[in-house]
């Protein structure tokens, strides 16, 4: 008992205090093959309810971690692939996958932590297990490529957050190693300039800058639920303004790309409080919106914004990320209206520009949007032309006053004595 406490006193500070974080090896087979391999290390920090209010605990993926068998699979049959890695008392992380045949994504993060576990989560005022999911993972590459990030990268679904970092990473793999090809996450590209040479002169012509697109055409996107009925309605014009590495110019470029509707597919899902929206054009172009509910206020918000973009220039795919936004903020029952351009800036490397933007991910009864809650720019376009109307009307007003005063004045010159 002595040494079950000790040992238990031992997990807390090792968690707690010095983080633990380790390098885990996980790998999912079909028989002798397999088909999905990650090395990685990973934190998990969680806040939960405790009777004096909420603690948040840091929690590592232990090098005892190990995959669980009967939750993981390489898919098949209409059902995705899954690595499930557990540790501890019933807590857990997972990861499903998807492709479109060039490309393989993760399309589901799962967390998973026992509340029950009071050595990791004491004075914890409720029991049992939490699952909690983020639909926009952003992390992706070309079939038969590793995907690399060692720089450390957090994804947050809810009150968790996890942060994985020296990740390699493969999935519908051909072999049972991991892809010599591959696909480096943003964060891990450091672009360096070319090695300097000395050569006779020659003369060198530089490629035209290319014209800017003009404004977006606006597209109308939608998500359905299980029924069939429209549970997210989106009406927008979008520019992507993305800086990357150019391998033809052999430098870093930031170049607007606008998404055309009649190119562009959408999906997603819908939550009580959490609603995804998924665009994709070309198989090389996925922008995904993520709505947060805030139930006790009833106010909804733009939180994450994921770019999965594999352009031909690209010297590597390019992931990019935020789920900690707080954009287009609205009320349930009601639509988000801006007319006028917006700049909506995710991370350093890509913004976005919305243009006569109308969205309503929660509350959607019907096929239409309901009455709308505009945004402070069109609000302020809105009291430009009354401010000056007034302005207009206050002057015509004095003029019109100074006339009858002297005029007044003028006829009380000419009186009979």
């Amino acid at each position: 008992m002595k040494g079950c406490q000790c040992f238990s006193a031992l997990f807390i500070v090792c968690f707690a205090v010095l983080g633990c974080v380790q390098a885990v090896t996980l790998e999912v087979k079909d028989g002798n093959s397999t088909c999905i391999k990650a090395e990685l290390s990973a934190s998990l920090s969680v806040t939960y309810n405790t009777s004096n209010g909420t603690r948040t605990v840091m929690v590592s993926l232990p090098n005892s971690t190990l995959v669980d068998t009967a939750k993981s699979s390489c898919g098949g049959s209409g059902s995705a692939p899954w690595l499930v890695a557990a540790f501890g008392s019933g807590h857990a992380i997972g990861l499903s996958f998807s492709t479109n045949g060039s490309v393989y994504s993760v399309t589901n993060l799962t967390l998973q932590y026992n509340l029950s576990d009071f050595s990791l989560f004491p004075e914890a005022n409720s029991s049992g297990v939490v699952s909690v999911t983020n639909a926009s993972v952003g992390i992706w590459a070309p079939i038969n490529t590793t995907y690399r990030c060692v720089s450390p990268t957090t994804i947050r679904a809810l009150e968790v957050a996890v942060t994985f970092s020296d990740m390699r990473l493969e999935a519908y793999m051909p072999g049972n190693d991991l892809s010599p090809a591959e696909s480096v996450c943003t964060a891990d590209q450091t672009p360096t300039a070319p090695p300097t040479t000395t050569t006779a002169a020659t003369t060198t012509t530089t490629a035209p800058p290319r014209p800017p697109p003009g404004t977006p055409e606006r597209g109308t996107y939608s998500v359905r639920n299980i029924n069939g009925t429209e549970c997210l309605l989106a009406q927008m014009g979008l520019q992507l303004n993305v800086s990357y590495f150019s391998q033809s110019e052999n430098k870093t470029v930031q170049e607007l790309f606008n998404l055309t509707p009649n190119l562009t597919s959408s999906s997603g899902s819908c939550g009580a409080s959490r609603a995804t929206l998924v665009l994709t054009q070309d198989q090389n172009t996925t922008l995904s919106f993520i709505f947060t509910m805030n139930s006790t206020s009833n106010k909804y918000h733009l939180s994450g914004i994921v770019l999965l973009a594999n352009w031909s220039d690209m010297s590597a795919p390019l992931s990019a990320s935020n789920t900690s936004l707080d954009y287009l903020r609205s009320t349930l029952g009601r639509s988000f209206m801006c007319n006028a351009e917006q700049t909506l800036r995710v991370v350093p490397a890509f913004s976005l520009n919305t243009f006569r933007l109308q969205v309503q991910p929660f509350g959607v009864t019907t096929k239409q949007f309901a009455a709308a809650e505009e945004c402070q720019m069109d609000q302020d376009q809105m009291l430009i032309p009354i401010i000056v109307g007034a302005a207009l009307a206050g002057l015509v007003l004095i003029v019109l006053i100074a006339y009858l005063i002297g005029r007044k004045r003028s006829h009380a010159g000419y009186q009979t004595i």
